[in-house]
């Protein structure tokens, strides 16, 4: 069956008071959507706290007869849940910061404030595409050997400090900091060999 046809089926169901039409909607994207918000705000709690709000807000759409059946729901959802993160750094008296440079040059905060109005310009597409890009660079991550995926994992999608990966390995900082240089060493080679693009445009 058509996906989207069945999804629609889904949601039809769901208004007619079968719960379980929207569990099976929320179980198959769920993943996507906490990922791309979590990729966004890099805290754990904020991202459940929005992925709550998104699918409050799906719901209430959904039960108001507001949702236009002519759109596919996965990129309806995501426009939804880009919207709540722009909300939440437009009132946050906490807005991402130009990083610190650290002594190599570099910045030391991932999330400054660059991206934030870089994800303020990134229509429906856009976000598609970017969690279609964090898709393949999840799937390169996988193929590292165990010590480097695990300190990217640890750091990237879990947000820990060098020192609590450090401690969580059992490992010096230094290594754990070696391990991360290794890994994004062989993250590029991966990305040049596989001829991925990082970027939207």
């Amino acid at each position: 069956m058509n996906t989207q046809l069945h999804e629609r089926e889904l949601i039809r169901s769901y208004l007619k008071g079968n719960e379980s039409a929207f569990e099976q909607l929320l179980t198959r994207h769920k993943d996507r959507v906490y990922n791309y918000i979590f990729m966004m705000v890099k805290d754990a709690d904020l991202a459940n706290d929005i992925f709550q709000d998104t699918f409050m807000k799906v719901i209430n759409t959904l039960k108001r007869g507001k949702y236009n059946e002519e759109g596919k729901f996965l990129p309806w959802v995501m426009r939804i849940a880009h919207n709540l993160v722009i909300d939440h750094f437009r009132k946050s008296s906490k807005m991402p910061v130009v990083g610190r440079k650290n002594k190599s040059g570099g910045s030391d905060d991932e999330f400054d404030i660059f991206q934030v109005i870089k994800l303020a310009d990134m229509n429906v597409e856009d976000v598609i595409v970017e969690e279609q890009i964090h898709s393949d660079l999840r799937k390169i991550v996988d193929l590292l050997p165990d010590e480097q995926r695990e300190v990217v994992k640890m750091r990237h999608y879990m947000g820990m400090s060098f020192k609590d990966i450090a401690d969580s390995t059992g490992v010096s900082i230094n290594t754990a900091l070696g391990r991360m240089r290794y890994a994004l060493i062989n993250l590029r080679k991966m990305i040049k060999e596989n001829d991925i693009m990082l970027t939207t445009h």
